[in-house]
């Protein structure tokens, strides 16, 4: 295949992908995929904080149990 060949059929592809990107079945499935990895996240962060609370409450329990010990 020479070069015009391979330009033609880059521009086709260009072409069908603008098309296909246009259509509002494209934008509503971006969206959705968008809201759903959104969502992974807000639930990572909330997981993410309840370890970090727990961690928290151990230490805090292993200062005072230190604390009784000593005195």
């Amino acid at each position: 295949m020479n070069k015009w060949g391979v330009f033609a059929l880059g521009a086709l592809a260009g072409v069908t992908a603008v098309a296909i990107v246009k259509t509002p079945a494209f934008k509503k499935a971006c969206a959705s995929v968008i809201g759903k990895g959104m969502q992974l996240k807000d639930d990572a962060a909330a997981y993410a904080e309840s370890i970090k609370e727990d961690a928290q409450d151990i230490v805090a329990e292993a200062k005072y149990n230190n604390s009784k010990e000593e005195a």
